[in-house]
């Protein structure tokens, strides 16, 4: 423990004993490697909160998590907070899980990125045991109602806009939606925003022109085929993994990108600039959401009250390759 922190064992002896003689900055970085290296704290500390934050995460393949991982994590270190990352696997840990064991841990906050309470079938049971604990806790992106937290999150209804309106400045008229599942709020907000946009246009949007499909590459793919099934030429997708399994599904069928078939993603996560054709997508503004995140969850630690309002964030078109003029009939 002394050497993890770089003071005296005698130093470390004062804090677990709670012994004066020692600065608050020291004492707090004791404490904090108890709780990161896993150690109960002496009974006598178990009344502090530690300088430990829960950054629960639904996986690490999407880039995006982890992007928003270390813009979080980093403004959190600028408060003097450590981050725990606490990603689920399938068969592995669950999110119900991991409140627990932050909870264990006497963590100050706790931060959800992509978790089920975006689901609006899911078990929220986890989520009220924070509350009725009065555990500061910060949303990122759209969750149900009911649930009290803030929320920071990026405007869905302007990302399917800007998406659908660039899809039809370059001609396309057969536009159509790969989605999550059906009870997933950023999902069914983009499709009130794309069955609006539509009607907007004199036209419609078609029940066969919605697909929906699991967050990732193969469940893009098999949703974006029942697209191409329906005659669409432009796919707005919601998410950046989702998109290239679109236009994976594309080229399974000798169709070309965008000659043929134009995408458009959502996130604009890492190596989107590395794809082949480098995607068309919108991007979050993650640098900015990620600070309002630690700000908001900073104001709750230190006692202040803070809206539960949801804070929404403009998010930025970027026009890349994947994106062109539909065939000529």
């Amino acid at each position: 423990m002394a050497r993890k922190v770089g003071v005296s064992e005698a130093t470390v002896s004062r804090v677990l004993n709670n012994k004066p003689g020692v600065s608050d900055a020291t004492r707090q970085s004791v404490l904090s490697a108890l709780d990161v290296l896993g150690y109960e704290r002496p009974t006598q500390l178990r009344g502090e909160r530690a300088r430990l934050v829960g950054l629960v995460l639904p996986e690490l393949q999407n880039p995006i998590f982890p992007a928003f991982a270390e813009v979080i994590g980093g403004a959190l270190a600028q408060q003097g907070l450590t981050s725990v990352l606490c990603t689920q696997t399938k068969g592995g840990v669950s999110e119900a899980d991991y409140v627990e064991l932050l909870l264990q841990q006497q963590v100050s906050g706790v931060v959800f990125a992509g978790g089920l309470y975006a689901q609006a079938d899911a078990p929220h049971e986890h989520y009220k045991r924070l509350a009725a604990r009065k555990i500061p806790v910060v949303l990122v992106n759209a969750a149900i109602e009911r649930l009290g937290f803030p929320a920071v999150s990026c405007d869905d209804a302007v990302a399917v806009e800007q998406a659908w309106r660039h899809l039809s400045s370059l001609g396309h008229r057969r536009i159509g939606l790969v989605l999550g599942p059906a009870d997933h709020m950023p999902s069914q907000r983009k499709l009130v925003a794309a069955r609006a946009i539509a009607e907007q246009g004199g036209g419609e949007l078609p029940d066969e022109h919605v697909s929906r499909g699991m967050f990732s590459i193969e469940g893009g793919q098999a949703a974006a085929a029942r697209l191409l099934d329906a005659g669409v030429t432009g796919i707005v997708c919601a998410s950046d993994p989702l998109a290239l399994g679109a236009v994976r599904a594309a080229r399974r069928r000798g169709l070309g990108v965008p000659q043929d078939v134009s995408v458009v993603g959502y996130d604009d996560s890492a190596f989107m600039t590395c794809t082949e054709p480098p995607l068309t997508t919108v991007r979050q503004p993650i640098e900015a959401m990620g600070r309002a995140v630690v700000e908001l969850l900073a104001l709750q630690i230190a006692g202040s009250a803070v809206p539960t309002e949801e804070l929404l964030f403009e998010p930025e078109l970027v026009v890349r390759g994947s994106t062109g003029q539909p065939p000529q009939e």
